[in-house]
């Protein structure tokens, strides 16, 4: 195959990439968005369903990421879009289960019911996550250069959709009323069931460049950690790992704190967190260029250090009368503040990898990497529920106060023990932290318009 028609294929592929990841956006923000409410429903009177939601934020990721280390076993023998485009359809079907979990826990014991939604939704995460090296894989093949504006724009694509997705399902749960409230789950899991089943039907039409592991290169998950001391992107996925514990001490218990404390209902929820997940979007463009110029370490720097004490600001909502609008004003910027640096950390950490990591590599160290990103979710999420549990207060006056100021102080430990030991991989830019915050602050609406640039998604048709 000539040079030029591969890279029109790939440049299709790219373009096809960005409607799968549309149709994802739909899968998640109808989807796995309102897996956490939904479990609120089923639970509503149940005492421990702060550890049912711990566990549904946790364990999903854990198995799924762990399946991770049987993937290199299936990807010599079966192309890389074959093995997404099966996964991902079974990934949809599962959703049945999930639904059912609802429709029948007026008649079953919500321990039960609740056991049911996630024994179903991590069989689900499981199945698009032991493919998820593999499109790391393919993906890498594809996007040759300019990465961080590629994956900017395609986030801000699949981001925008969910956004809007999730929006509308707030409003419709709302208007709903608890009264018809499992029927309305149900709706909306059927868009996600069908649109993540078209996501996987396009991975069909991906263009697959020829690839064969090299199993001389093969090396598993002990030998990875071992490399510890030598390896720039061991310290790294380990610093991943410790922040993601971290923030896991208190990520699951803030929809906790809105709906069960604040008595929030499910649109204000939904405005309140699609605040955090516009701001992300808008953002995105001005990272992945930031990244582009000036590093993913130096863009992990800026924005973790801000990412850390997120927490530590949703204490001062204590101070905020809790039946004003003040605090839901309150709480939007604050979501507006924590998309911005969000949308930068995860941009960074996941460039990182593309950056660290030779295309033989990559599907090995991106698996182990997710291994130890789902651990730290996990332990942070389950000892944060414990924590939870003996309701401590000391100077607080709740305890879920207690997990949002531990959390914060987590995060800070992690960041300032482990940044100072990893290493940019590529030569960049330099930059001031001053300099990089007068860019953000002269950042305009012009590169937010990729949204509206319909070029992205439009097919060539030769």
């Amino acid at each position: 195959m000539e040079k030029r028609d591969e890279t029109l294929l790939k440049e299709k592929t790219k373009k096809l990439s960005i409607i799968e990841g549309g149709f994802y956006g739909v899968y998640d923000g109808a989807g796995a968005r309102y897996i956490a409410p939904f479990a609120l429903a089923i639970g509503k009177d149940n005492p421990y369903i702060n550890t049912f939601i711990a566990i549904l934020h946790s364990v999903p990721s854990l198995v799924g990421n762990f399946s991770q280390l049987f993937t290199n076993r299936i990807m010599n023998k079966y192309k890389r879009k074959n093995l997404l485009s099966f996964f991902i359809i079974i990934q949809s079907i599962i959703w049945f289960g999930i639904i059912a979990s609802g429709l029948f826990s007026n008649k079953l014991n919500s321990n039960f019911s609740l056991t049911i939604l996630i024994i179903f939704y991590t069989l689900s995460v499981s199945f698009g996550s032991f493919v998820s090296p593999v499109w790391a894989s393919l993906m890498k093949d594809i996007v040759n250069f300019k990465r961080g504006s590629y994956f900017s724009k395609r986030n801000i694509i699949s981001g925008s959709v969910s956004l809007i997705s999730s929006l509308i399902a707030g409003f419709f749960l709302d208007k709903a009323g608890f009264s018809n409230i499992f029927v309305s789950f149900t709706i909306l899991f059927l868009f996600a069931f069908i649109f993540r089943f078209l996501s996987g039907i396009l991975f069909i039409y991906h263009y697959e460049p020829k690839f064969k592991i090299d199993n001389s290169k093969y090396f598993n998950f002990l030998d990875f950690i071992n490399k510890y001391r030598k390896s720039n992107f061991v310290k790294f996925s380990l610093f991943i790992s410790l922040f993601m514990l971290a923030v896991s001490l208190s990520s699951p218990f803030f929809i906790v704190y809105m709906i069960n404390e604040l008595k929030f209902n499910y649109l204000t929820w939904t405005i309140i967190s699609v605040s955090g997940a516009l701001s992300s979007l808008f953002f995105m463009p001005f990272w992945g260029k930031f990244i582009d110029e000036y590093g993913s370490l130096k863009t992990l720097k800026i924005t973790g250090i801000f990412a850390s004490i997120i927490p530590l600001l949703w204490m001062m909502s204590y101070y905020i009368d809790f039946n004003s609008a003040n605090i839901i004003i309150f709480l939007i910027i604050l979501e507006i503040f924590a998309g911005c640096m969000w949308a930068g950390f995860n941009l960074s950490y996941s460039n990182f990898i593309f950056d660290a990591v030779t295309l033989e590599k990559t599907h090995l160290c991106s698996a182990y990497f997710n291994i130890l990103y789902a651990v730290g979710i996990f332990l942070g999420s389950m000892i944060g529920s414990t924590i939870l549990s003996l309701k401590i207060k000391l100077f607080f006056i709740s305890p879920i106060f207690f997990i949002f100021f531990v959390s914060g102080i987590s995060r800070l430990l992690a960041y300032f023990i482990m940044i100072p030991k990893i290493n940019e991989v590529r030569d960049v830019k330099n930059i001031s932290v001053e300099k990089a915050f007068r860019k953000l602050f002269r950042y305009n609406l012009k590169p937010f318009m990729y949204l509206f640039h319909f070029e992205i998604i439009k097919l060539n048709s030769d």
